[in-house]
């Protein structure tokens, strides 16, 4: 076993959490939104968001290990999809204050993480299932982006 995946995983996760933190912008836009009386607080996002990646990070040091060298490139290609995806949506949603857009992007983002499911499930069926808080979280954050547009059906 090797600690290389564990620590670039940590590594990309750093700036993916980084440029996601620095588009989310909780200021006066956001407050204005109206939103369901469901949406968890948001001090939340921060302690979730944080516990997934340690999860991520796990998921993609134990597959890279378990994986042959030929899958490397194919785990690496849908891991860097994702983390992309990730991205875009926050930039989406906060930064160009978007959320129809960030609804319609979190599909490919939700599908992302099934696909890296589906991939690291032959190779070590923990680091498949270490993923599953990650799809629920999205799954959770795309129900609240649906309903905050529906809410505010001035936005785009």
């Amino acid at each position: 076993m090797t600690w290389q995946p564990y620590v670039a995983t940590a590594g990309l996760l750093v700036v993916v959490g980084g440029v996601g933190a620095l588009a989310t912008d909780i200021g006066p836009w956001y407050r204005d939104l109206k939103k369901p009386s469901w949406q968890p607080p948001d001090w939340a996002f921060g302690a979730v968001w944080t516990t997934i990646y340690v999860f991520i990070i796990a998921s993609v040091g134990l597959v890279w290990n378990a994986a042959p060298d030929s899958a490397h490139a194919t785990l690496a290609l849908v891991i860097g999809v994702n983390f992309v995806l990730n991205v875009l949506w926050s930039l989406l949603f906060f930064k160009f204050r978007r959320p129809s857009w960030s609804l319609v992007e979190v599909v490919p983002l939700w599908l992302s993480i099934v696909a890296m499911m589906v991939l690291f499930h032959p190779h070590h069926a923990l680091a498949a299932w270490l993923l599953l808080p990650y799809l629920t979280w999205v799954t959770i954050a795309a129900y609240l982006n649906l309903t905050i547009v529906r809410l505010n059906p001035g936005l785009t």
